[in-house]
């Protein structure tokens, strides 16, 4: 045989070998891992209600004749803190709790409930208090004690989360195969998630406290909020790598090939100390600096990870029905997430553009998050979820959501601003009215197919199996 065929035969077995799958743990660690998936879903559930109002208070005809535009900041504040803060990191902890050894598990039971009640507390906080909403950058707030005791609670839930997750993090080892890349993966996801918590609090501390609210929070969740969007893009290139696995399209690197790129999608992370101990958290190059960070630093291993998904898929034999709804998911959310980052190319000025972008990335990391949740229910106990009403569940989704952040794309060309509802969009002629209308249909869109996901994905929380699901087990 020659050297040639050698080689490939080699590489044909490493690939072979780099199956990206977790065996699950058959003790607590698995009812852990379920607690948190609740609530993940539990706030995405709450996030849903604020959504209508949302778009309800922006589609143009409808917002005339209901008096919700006094109501949009305070539903907005709650509704991205729900769906994007608190659904991203609660189902970061289930991923953390699975990926972990039965250690400090009375730490990650606490970590659950202090996370739990922080949530409540968020929810019910607009009927309880008096409601200033500050629209902050990654962390919008309302500007009152009830809504900032229940922030405080779920983000010292989140931190309890992190420390257990790397007082408990399993070794990965020199041979590397699959799993062992994936674990790799969501150790990467804890040490950006420490880091994150770390720069929150380093901005808490340096924050004058003279300052404006609209000021005081944007610097305050600035730094943090920076480093959390690496931690959800590595946990979105876990959820690809697992998907495709499981769906039948096997992801074509090697284990060690992967782990590469978790680290290369890692290493821009540590140089937020060092912005922080060059530069005051209110000085504009630390502002600018954090910018760069993610802006350059974040995109580093998103490409390589696209293109061998892409290959991936377009290699793979027809999908059976079990493996269409991780392949529905792991398809729109490439599209979605690439869509939201070329769109952030196109920016310029504050206009509706920057919300359609961020939509985008953050809408991919939602679709991957809810294929996983489809393939990991039935294993934590929970009930299955029929493939096909799970497939048009994503596709519906992801329609709408395209279409509504091809509205605010459409709509930030002529101008429209961010972060304001009602006559103050100034909505100057039927361009962007129509752009504007699309934005709306495709968000009512996309609210029926999150609200359908939460029927499907909560039905199978009420239906749990109590039987053996055949997945292999850990010890």
């Amino acid at each position: 045989m020659s050297t040639r065929a050698l080689a490939i035969d080699a590489l044909t077995a490493r690939r072979a070998a780099a199956r990206y799958l977790l065996a699950l743990p058959a003790d607590a660690r698995r009812m852990l891992a379920a607690g948190w998936m609740v609530l993940a879903l539990s706030a995405l559930a709450a996030s849903g209600v604020f959504a209508v109002l949302l778009v309800l208070s922006r589609t143009p005809g409808i917002k005339d004749v209901f008096p919700l535009v006094d109501f949009f900041h305070v539903a907005l504040v709650v509704h991205v803190d729900l769906s994007v803060l608190v659904w991203f990191l609660a189902f970061a902890g289930a991923l953390w709790s699975l990926n972990s050894r039965p250690r400090a598990m009375a730490l990650g039971w606490g970590a659950l409930a202090l996370a739990l009640v922080g949530t409540a507390i968020m929810v019910f906080a607009p009927f309880a208090g008096v409601g200033r909403p500050v629209m902050s950058n990654y962390v919008p707030v309302l500007d009152e004690p009830v809504f900032l005791a229940g922030l405080a609670a779920f983000g010292g839930g989140i931190a309890l989360a992190v420390l257990r997750g790397m007082l408990a993090a399993p070794p990965v080892g020199v041979r590397m195969d699959g799993a062992a890349a994936l674990r790799f993966g969501l150790n990467t996801s804890l040490v950006s998630a420490g880091v994150a918590l770390l720069a929150f609090g380093w901005s808490l501390w340096q924050v004058p406290r003279g300052l404006v609210p609209n000021a005081y929070y944007g610097i305050a969740f600035w730094g943090g909020g920076h480093v959390l969007q690496f931690t959800y893009t590595l946990l979105m290139f876990v959820a690809w790598l697992w998907l495709a696995e499981a769906g039948g399209a096997p992801f074509p690197l090697t284990a060690r090939t992967t782990a590469l790129l978790f680290g290369i999608g890692l290493v821009s992370v540590f140089a937020t100390p060092v912005i922080y101990l060059a530069y005051d958290v209110g000085s504009v190059e630390n502002h600018r600096l954090l910018t760069w960070l993610m802006r350059f630093g974040g995109g580093l291993a998103i490409a390589p990870f696209a293109l061998a998904v892409t290959l991936a898929l377009a290699r793979a034999a027809p999908a059976s029905d079990a493996e269409r709804p991780l392949r529905a998911a792991l398809l729109a959310s490439l599209m979605l997430f690439g869509v939201g980052g070329a769109i952030g190319f196109t920016i310029s000025g504050s206009n509706v553009k920057i919300p359609a972008h961020y939509h985008g990335c953050i809408v991919g990391v939602t679709l991957a998050f809810m294929g996983l949740a489809f393939h990991l229910l039935p294993r934590l106990g929970f009930g299955a979820v029929r493939a096909r009403l799970a497939t048009a569940q994503l596709w519906l989704y992801a329609a709408g959501q395209l279409l509504h952040i091809s509205g605010l794309a459409w709509s930030g060309g002529y101008g429209v601003q961010r972060k304001v509802a009602g006559a103050a969009e100034a909505l100057r002629g039927a361009k962007e009215i129509v752009a504007m209308g699309v934005m709306g249909l495709g968000g009512l869109i996309a609210v029926a197919g999150g609200l359908l996901f939460l029927v499907l994905a909560l039905g199978a929380v009420l239906r749990r199996s109590g039987q053996d699901t055949g997945v292999p087990t850990q010890a």
